[in-house]
C-alpha cells in the first residue's frame, strides 16, 4: 500500500526540514541578499562582513571576472581596450539594471556611459552577438569576454548573491524572491527572471520594491493604517500607497519615474565639477573616474555643508570644493519630479497628504538632505528612518521568500501575511478605428484573470488579429505594443454573431498571458506575453502623465474614432442591403437613401468633426428605417413560403 505523507498548506511535507529561501534586492548601484534566520530577516555578509555587494562587474583576460567590490575599486583604473574599428571601451559594468529590457534608441545619455553599447542583434566587429542579445533585441556591452547582454551581467550579480547564501546556509538554495521598481514593465520583468534563471535561481516571485519595503516596516513596527513609500535608488524612482491592516499589505496605487534616480544627481553633480574646474572627460577612463568622485563627493555632501576635493582627468587636474547648496540649486528640478510623482499618485488613491500615517523611505539616495526635507515639508512630519534605507527591501524580500517557501517562524504575522500587489499600468486590445479597450486597469490587484467578450466585423470573418497593448492613452498609437497573435477557424457567420472572450491573466509577478476563445466553435489561441525590448525610459515616466495632461484630447480622439467606425458599419450594412434587396425600392427610395451615403462619406472624408458624423450617420439610419421592414418582411415571406399553417 501507498503511503501519503500529510502537512498543513503551505507547509513543507516535513516540518522540521527548512527549505533555504531569500530575498534578493537587484539594485541599479548595489544588491543585496537577505533570509529569516531565527524568525528574524537579516541580510547575508560577505568573507570580510559586508552585506552590500556593488552592483558592478569587470571583466579580465583568460575569462576571468570580478563582481562586486572588487570591480568597483577598480571602476577608475580599469585600462580601455581596444575593438574592432579602434572603439575604446571600457570593461567595467555598472548601474547595467538600467539597461535591463531596453533597445539601442531607448537608452538617454548612452554617449556618458563609461563603457560602449551597441544595439542588440550585431556585434560591434559586425558578427552575431553572444548570449541574449541578439534575440531580443537589448542593447549589448562589449568586454574581453564578447559583447554581453544586460542580462548576462545582472545574471553574474545574482549568482554571486546566490553563492552567498549557500556558502551561509551550506545548503541549496531552494529559491528567492526578487525585487523590481514598481513601474518595471513587462520587457524589464521578464529580462529580470531571465537573469535569476542563467543564475540557477529559482524565482519564486517577483515583487515591486516598495511592496518589500511595506513588508518589512509594517512586521518591525506592527503598524497599521495608510503609508506610503518612497523609494528612490540608484536607477529608478518609485512611490507607492499601501494599505497595512492585520497582515494584510494592500498596494492602493502605485507609480514613479523608471527615468530618475541617484545617477541622476551623480550626474548632475559630475557636470557641476567639470564646469566649475574647467576639465573635460574626453576618455572612458575619464567618465568613469569622474561618476565616481561626483558619487563619493554626493554622499559626503550629506553629512557636510562642503567638501573639497581632487579631479584628476587625462587633460589635467584641479581641485575644487562644492557647497551642499549649491548641490541641492543644481538638481532642485529631480527632486521636484519625485514630489510631482508623489501628487499623482495620491490623486489615483483619491487620499490626501493629510491620510497618509507615515512615509517609508527607501534607497540610498533618500540619505540627501535635501530629499528628506521635501518629503517632510510635503506630508508634514518628518519619515520613518528607522531601518537602514539600503536594506530594507531586501529584508522584506526575505520575509516573502520565507513564506513562500512554506517556512514557520511562530510569528502569526509573519506566517499569516497577505500580499496584494497591484499592476501599474493598464493592459488591453486593440479594436476597430485604433482604439484601446482596457481589460485589466492600472493599480488593479494582482494576480488576476480578467475576461472581456468581443466579434467580428464583418460577414463571413474566419480570423480575428489580436494586438495587445500598455497604457493609459485612449488610441493604441500612444500606447505600447506587448504583442500580436491570432485566433484563426472561426466558422463563417454574420458580422457580431460570433462571441469571443478574450482573457487576461496577470500572474504574481505581473507577467501577462492572454487568451481568446471562440464560444461557439471553441476555437482557441493563446499567447504568453514576452514583449520586445523597446519602450524608452521617458515613455514609462510619461505613460501616467500623458493620460492626465492630454485627457479631453484624448476623449475628443476617442469619440472621432468612433463615429467614424460607427459611420463605416451603416455604409458597410447599408451597401449589403442594396446589393441584396434594391427590388423593393423604388427608384426615388433608393436616390434618397444614396443620397444619405454620400453625405456620411463626405462627413468622414472632409475629417468633420465627431457630433457631424454621427448626425449623418443618424440620418442615414432614419432613412433606412422603413426599407429595413420591408426587407425583414420580405424575409418572412421567403421562410412561409410553400407552407400551409399546420405546418407553422
Amino acid at each position: 500500500m501507498a503511503l501519503l505523507q500529510i502537512s498543513e498548506p503551505g507547509q513543507s511535507l516535513d516540518p522540521h526540514t527548512r527549505r533555504i529561501a531569500v530575498g534578493i534586492d537587484l539594485g541599479t548601484t548595489h544588491s543585496l541578499v537577505a533570509a529569516v534566520r531565527s524568525g528574524v530577516a537579516e541580510c547575508l555578509p560577505d568573507e570580510q562582513g559586508r552585506v552590500i555587494l556593488p552592483s558592478v562587474v569587470r571583466y579580465l583576460a583568460d575569462n576571468k571576472r570580478q563582481i562586486g567590490w572588487d570591480a568597483l575599486q577598480n571602476t577608475a583604473q580599469d585600462t580601455a581596450d581596444v575593438l574592432a574599428g579602434n572603439t575604446m571601451a571600457t570593461n567595467t559594468i555598472s548601474s547595467v539594471k538600467r539597461l535591463m529590457g531596453r533597445g539601442m534608441n531607448d537608452i538617454a545619455n548612452a554617449d556618458k556611459l563609461p563603457y560602449l553599447i551597441a544595439p542588440g542583434g550585431t556585434s560591434s566587429n559586425g558578427n552575431a552577438s553572444n548570449g541574449n542579445a541578439s534575440n531580443t533585441g537589448m542593447v549589448k556591452i562589449a568586454t574581453l569576454h564578447g559583447d554581453k547582454s544586460p542580462v548576462e551581467v545582472s545574471a553574474e550579480i545574482l549568482a554571486t548573491l546566490r553563492y552567498r547564501a549557500e556558502d551561509s546556509f551550506v545548503d541549496d538554495l531552494f529559491g528567492a524572491v526578487i525585487t523590481v521598481p514598481a513601474y518595471f514593465d513587462e520587457a524589464q520583468r521578464q529580462a529580470t527572471k531571465d537573469a535569476a534563471q542563467l543564475a540557477g535561481i529559482n524565482v519564486l516571485r517577483l515583487i515591486n520594491e516598495p511592496t518589500a519595503a511595506a513588508i518589512a516596516y509594517g512586521l518591525d513596527n506592527a503598524a497599521e493604517g495608510v503609508y506610503a513609500v518612497y523609494d528612490l535608488g540608484g536607477g529608478t524612482f518609485d512611490i507607492s500607497v499601501l494599505r497595512l491592516s492585520k497582515g494584510v499589505f494592500e498596494v492602493i496605487a502605485t507609480g514613479g519615474d523608471s527615468a530618475l534616480g541617484g545617477d541622476d544627481y551623480d550626474r548632475a553633480l559630475a557636470d557641476l565639477i567639470l564646469a566649475q574646474t574647467g576639465l573635460v572627460a574626453s576618455t572612458a577612463q575619464d567618465k568613469a573616474a569622474i561618476k565616481q568622485l561626483a558619487r563619493d563627493v554626493k554622499e559626503k555632501l550629506s553629512a557636510a555643508n562642503l567638501v573639497a576635493a581632487c579631479a584628476v582627468m587625462a587633460l589635467g587636474s584641479a581641485d575644487f570644493s562644492i557647497q551642499n547648496t549649491a548641490f541641492e540649486q543644481v538638481t532642485a528640478i529631480l527632486t521636484a519630479r519625485t514630489m510631482q510623482a508623489v501628487r499623482k499618485v495620491l490623486r489615483d488613491a483619491k487620499l490626501t497628504k493629510e491620510e497618509i500615517k507615515g512615509v517609508v523611505m527607501v534607497g540610498g539616495s533618500t540619505r540627501m538632505p535635501q530629499v528628506q526635507r521635501a518629503v517632510a515639508e510635503f506630508f508634514g512630519k518628518a519619515p520613518l528612518n528607522n531601518l537602514n534605507p539600503d536594506e530594507v527591501v531586501a529584508l522584506g524580500a526575505a520575509i516573502q521568500a520565507n513564506q513562500l517557501a512554506g517556512n514557520r517562524t511562530g510569528d502569526a504575522a509573519q506566517d499569516e501575511m497577505l500580499l496584494l500587489d497591484v499592476i501599474p499600468l493598464s493592459l488591453g486590445i486593440e479594436t476597430m478605428g485604433g482604439l484601446v479597450e482596457r481589460i485589466v486597469p492600472r493599480n488593479q490587484p494582482i494576480p488576476t484573470a480578467m475576461a472581456q467578450d468581443f466579434t467580428t466585423y464583418q460577414d463571413g470573418q474566419t480570423a480575428l488579429a489580436l494586438h495587445v497593448v500598455q497604457g493609459e492613452r485612449d488610441l493604441v498609437a500612444d500606447c505600447r505594443s506587448l504583442a500580436r497573435f491570432e485566433l484563426r477557424g472561426i466558422p463563417p457567420m454574420v458580422a457580431g454573431a460570433a462571441r469571443i472572450r478574450v482573457t487576461f491573466t496577470v500572474d504574481a509577478d505581473g507577467l501577462l498571458q492572454v487568451a481568446a476563445k471562440e464560444q461557439v466553435s471553441g476555437v482557441e489561441a493563446a499567447i504568453t506575453v514576452k514583449p520586445s525590448y523597446g519602450l524608452t525610459d521617458e515613455q514609462i515616466a510619461q505613460m501616467l502623465q500623458d493620460s492626465f495632461g492630454t485627457a479631453e484630447q484624448d476623449m475628443q480622439a476617442r469619440a472621432l474614432a468612433e463615429a467614424r467606425l460607427e459611420a463605416d458599419r451603416m455604409l458597410l450594412a447599408t451597401q449589403s442591403a442594396l446589393k441584396a434587396d434594391a427590388a423593393l425600392l423604388s427608384n426615388e427610395e433608393r436616390h434618397t437613401i444614396e443620397r444619405l451615403m454620400d453625405v456620411v462619406r463626405e462627413a468622414k472624408e472632409k475629417n468633420a468633426s465627431a457630433a457631424l458624423i454621427e448626425a449623418a450617420t443618424k440620418k442615414l439610419a432614419d432613412g433606412t428605417e422603413a426599407f429595413a421592414a420591408e426587407r425583414m418582411n420580405a424575409g418572412i415571406q421567403r421562410a412561409l413560403a410553400g407552407k400551409n399553417i399546420e405546418t407553422v
